[in-house]
C-alpha cells in the first residue's frame, strides 16, 4: 500500500498490472464493456420514460384545456350581456372561474385580440402565469388561428417557493360576445412528472453502478477460479524449466482443468524419464571417452617414443622412407593434443574442473603471449600489435587457462588473417577485465559464427590446418572462460574480419556490467593508435619460442 501512496507512479503501476495480470486485464476490460452496454441502456430507458411521461402530461393538459375552453365558449354563447360593460366584466369574472375549475389550473391568461371596443372587458392574468412567459410565436399563432384550435409550448414555471418547474401552456382562441375573440392561455406545471422522472433516474443509475460492481465481483471470481490453476501451471513449468523435474500439477475434479492437469503431469513424468535416459547416456558416453582416452595414453607414449627415436633417424632413410618418418612423427604430436583435449572436454562434461586463481595481469599475460607467438606471426606474414589501456592491475585468475585461451585466439587471428595486421586489445574497468583479439581476414558469415563454439566444427573444411589443432580449442577456451565466471564473445563479417573478446570479472560473483571492449569494432584504422604509441609490434623471437608456438590450436569453425 505504501507503494501506491504516490498517485504519480500509478499509470505505470496500472500500466504494469494490465500487461502481466490476465486476471485485471480481463476484469477491467469486462467492467467496461458492462458499464458502456448499462450506460447506454440506462440512458435510453431514462429517455424514453421522460418522452412518455412528458407525453402523457401533454395529453391530460390539453385535455384539460380543450374541456375547459368547450365549457367556457357554451356559457359565452349562451350568454346575453348585451352592451353593458358591467355585465361584460362580470361575465369575464365568471369565465376565468369557470375555466380554473374546469381544467384544474389556476395559471389562467386572457388576452383580447381586437382592442377597438371601449366596453370590451380587461385582460386577465394571474400571478401564476405572467405574460412574459408566453412566447411571442405561440401569441401569434393563437391570434391567427380562428378556428378555435389549440397550440401549446413547453415552458419553465415558477413554483411556489420560488424555484423553477417544467410546465405546458396551452393556448386557443374564445369568442366572446359583442366584442370579439379573446386569446385564453391555460398553464400546467410538470413538477410531479419530473419527480417521477427524478425518482426513475436515480433508480437507473444506482442499480446500473450496483450491476457494475456486481458483474465485476462475479467476474473476478469466475476468472480466480480459472486463472489460479493456470497460475500453478506457468509456476510448475517455471520449475520445470529450472531443472526440478519432480514437480507437478495438483488435479482436482473432472473438468478440463483438470484433464489439463492430468496431461501437463503425464508430459512432466515423460520428459523426467527421458531426461533420466539422457543423463544416464551422457554419463556413459563421458565415462567412456573418460577411460579410452586415458587407456590410449600409454600405448600413445609408447609410440611417441617410437616416432621421435625414427623421425631422429629420418636423415639416413631415402628421401620416402624420411618423409614418411615426418608425417608420422606430426600426426602422433597432433594424435596426443587432440587426446589432451578430449581429456579436457571430459573433465568439463564430468565438472571435475578446478581453478587455481593466482593475482595475474591480463595485460602483461597478453604480452607474454604475443611474444611467444611472434616468430609464428612472422611465417605468415601477419603484424601483431597490443593495445593496451587498462587491464595492468592485477585480477584473480587461472593463468595457465588464461594463457590457453589467449593463445588459442591469437593463433586462430594468425592462421586465418591473410597475412594482415592483428591488434590485440586489452582493457579494464572496475567491474572486470577484457582482452581482444582482431584480424582483418577472411571473416565469417552469421550462420557460421552462430556454430563458431561448437565442438569439431568448421567454417571450411576444405581449407588446410595450417598450425594444426583438433577442432576443440574454441569449445575449451569458451568453458575456460565460463568457468571464470566471464564470457567469450565474437563478432565476424565476410572481407572484414573477425574479433574475439574474453572478459573475466574482478568479483567472484560474476559479471554484472558489459564489456570494456566492445564486441562489434568501431574504426579499423590503426594509424591514429601508431601516431599515440599506444600500438607495440612484436619481437622476433628464437625458434625455441617459435616452436613453443607451433603447438597452438586453429580456428576450425567451432574450435582449433
Amino acid at each position: 500500500m505504501a507503494q501506491w501512496r504516490d498517485w504519480r507512479s500509478w499509470p505505470d503501476r496500472l500500466t504494469n498490472l494490465w500487461r502481466r495480470s490476465l486476471r485485471f486485464r480481463t476484469v477491467l476490460i469486462t467492467l467496461a464493456l458492462t458499464a458502456l452496454t448499462i450506460l447506454i441502456a440506462c440512458v435510453w430507458m431514462a429517455l424514453a420514460i421522460q418522452h412518455d411521461l412528458f407525453t402523457a402530461g401533454r395529453d391530460q393538459a390539453t385535455g384539460g384545456a380543450l374541456r375547459a375552453t368547450q365549457s367556457a365558449q357554451e356559457r359565452l354563447d349562451s350568454a346575453e350581456p348585451g352592451n353593458d360593460p358591467v355585465q361584460l366584466q362580470l361575465l369575464m369574472t365568471t369565465l376565468s372561474t369557470d375555466l380554473a375549475e374546469q381544467s384544474g389550473s389556476d395559471r389562467i391568461a386572457i388576452f383580447r385580440i381586437d382592442r377597438a371596443s371601449r366596453i370590451a372587458p380587461q385582460d386577465l392574468v394571474t400571478p401564476g402565469l405572467p405574460e412574459e412567459v408566453l412566447s411571442e410565436g405561440l401569441r401569434q399563432k393563437v391570434r391567427a388561428d380562428g378556428d378555435v384550435q389549440q397550440w401549446w409550448q413547453s415552458v419553465a414555471l415558477e413554483a411556489e417557493d420560488g424555484s423553477t418547474v417544467p410546465g405546458i401552456v396551452v393556448g386557443q382562441q374564445l369568442s366572446f360576445p359583442v366584442v370579439g375573440a379573446y386569446e385564453v392561455y391555460i398553464a400546467y406545471d410538470l413538477a410531479g412528472e419530473s419527480q417521477i422522472l427524478a425518482f426513475i433516474q436515480g433508480t437507473l443509475w444506482v442499480v446500473g453502478v450496483g450491476l457494475v460492481i456486481l458483474i465485476g465481483l462475479i467476474a473476478w471470481f469466475v476468472l480466480r477460479s480459472v486463472t489460479t490453476p493456470i497460475g500453478e501451471a506457468a509456476e510448475t513449468s517455471a520449475k520445470l524449466a529450472s531443472g526440478e523435474l519432480n514437480v507437478r500439477l495438483p488435479v482436482r475434479g473432472q473438468d478440463e482443468l483438470a484433464t489439463l492437469g492430468q496431461s501437463f503431469n503425464a508430459m512432466a513424468d515423460s520428459i523426467e524419464s527421458q531426461i533420466k535416459e539422457l543423463a544416464e547416456l551422457s554419463l556413459v558416453q563421458q565415462r567412456f571417452v573418460s577411460d579410452v582416452s586415458h587407456e590410449l595414453r600409454t600405448p600413445l607414449t609408447t609410440i611417441r617414443l617410437a616416432a621421435d627415436m625414427i623421425n631422429d633417424q629420418r636423415d639416413s632413410f631415402d628421401p620416402a622412407t624420411a618423409r614418411a618418418a615426418e608425417l608420422l612423427n606430426a600426426q602422433v604430436q597432433r594424435f596426443e593434443t587432440l587426446l589432451t583435449d578430449l581429456l579436457e572436454i571430459s573433465r568439463y562434461d564430468a565438472g571435475s574442473i578446478q581453478l587455481e586463481l593466482e593475482p595475474t595481469s591480463l595485460a602483461h599475460l597478453a604480452g607474454d603471449v604475443i611474444e611467444s607467438m611472434s616468430q609464428l606471426a612472422e611465417q605468415h606474414g601477419s603484424d601483431v600489435r597490443l593495445v593496451a589501456p587498462g587491464g595492468y592491475s592485477p585480477v584473480d585468475m587461472d593463468p595457465r587457462r588464461v594463457r590457453r585461451i589467449v593463445r588459442n585466439l591469437l593463433g586462430n587471428a594468425i592462421e586465418h588473417g591473410e597475412g594482415r595486421p592483428i591488434v590485440v586489445t586489452v582493457d579494464s574497468d572496475q567491474q572486470a577485465v577484457a582482452l581482444g583479439v582482431r584480424d582483418f581476414g577472411l571473416g565469417m558469415r552469421p550462420e557460421e559464427v552462430e556454430r563458431v563454439f561448437d565442438r569439431f566444427w568448421r567454417a571450411d573444411p576444405s581449407r588446410k590446418r595450417t598450425i594444426g589443432g583438433t577442432g576443440l580449442g574454441l569449445s575449451i577456451a569458451l568453458g575456460d572462460a565460463r568457468l571464470h565466471g566471464g564470457e567469450l564473445a565474437v563478432w565476424s563479417e565476410i572481407g572484414r574480419g573477425s574479433h574475439f573478446v574474453l572478459t573475466l570479472p574482478r568479483l567472484a560473483h560474476g559479471l554484472q556490467t558489459s564489456s570494456p571492449i566492445a564486441v562489434v569494432p568501431g574504426d579499423d584504422n590503426t594509424a591514429p593508435l601508431d601516431a599515440l604509441g599506444l600500438t607495440q609490434p612484436i619481437q622476433v623471437l628464437s625458434e625455441t619460442a617459435a616452436g613453443a608456438a607451433s603447438g597452438n590450436d586453429r580456428r576450425s569453425g567451432g574450435a582449433s
